[in-house]
């Protein structure tokens, strides 16, 4: 009988051992996916700020530049895009086409020096650029925790409760294709 009631708590014991060991994995996983996740919103809210500098930007340059229509259409339809996309792929896809539209705007207004000196537009560039650094420290932040969170889920013992609870590799940031290469903006 004493057998017995040894070999139960020993058995309850690795039982329990084990039981507080996987709770703590999982509390970990989720703090690191949760990581992730707020810095996403993190780049999220640095690409709202854009957004809501575009249209003060476009505003002061349009009156003097309204030839360049197609600029702001492009820009206006992937302010669109990426206010329905609802994935961060698709999030990101939108706001790669901003950036190469806005490449393009910022191309044209070195072509117009008169556009700079204007006072509400250089600072509206200011602020844009201010806003391009922050979103460019964002995603990298983003990638780092991404980077941590992959490589903790794919440790061992880890790796065996991550896929029991659905913890799945998460994608990284990256730039569109192209976006090493200069815009090149023609007015023929």
């Amino acid at each position: 009988m004493k057998k017995l009631v040894i070999i139960l708590g020993s058995i309850l014991g690795v039982i329990l051992i084990l039981g507080v060991s996987l709770t703590g994995v999982y509390n970990s996983l989720v703090t690191r996916s949760q990581a992730v996740d707020g810095q996403w919103a993190q780049v999220q809210t640095q690409y709202q700020r854009r957004f809501d500098l575009i249209p003060n930007l476009v505003n002061s340059v349009k009156g003097i530049m309204a030839q360049e229509q197609t600029v702001f259409l492009a820009i206006a339809e992937a302010r669109t895009r990426y206010a329905g996309a609802t994935t961060p792929q698709d999030q990101t896809a939108a706001a790669n086409d901003v950036e190469s539209t806005l490449a393009r705007l910022l191309v044209i207004m070195e072509n117009y020096p008169q556009l700079r000196s204007i006072e509400a537009v250089t600072t509206l560039m200011d602020e844009l650029a201010g806003t391009e650094n922050r979103i460019a420290v964002e995603r990298g932040r983003f990638n780092t925790e991404v980077r941590d969170y992959n490589i903790a889920i794919k440790r061992f013992p880890v790796v065996m409760v991550a896929g029991m609870f659905g913890f799945d590799q998460r994608d990284y940031f990256e730039s569109f294709p192209g976006a090493n290469q200069p815009p090149k903006v023609d007015f023929r």
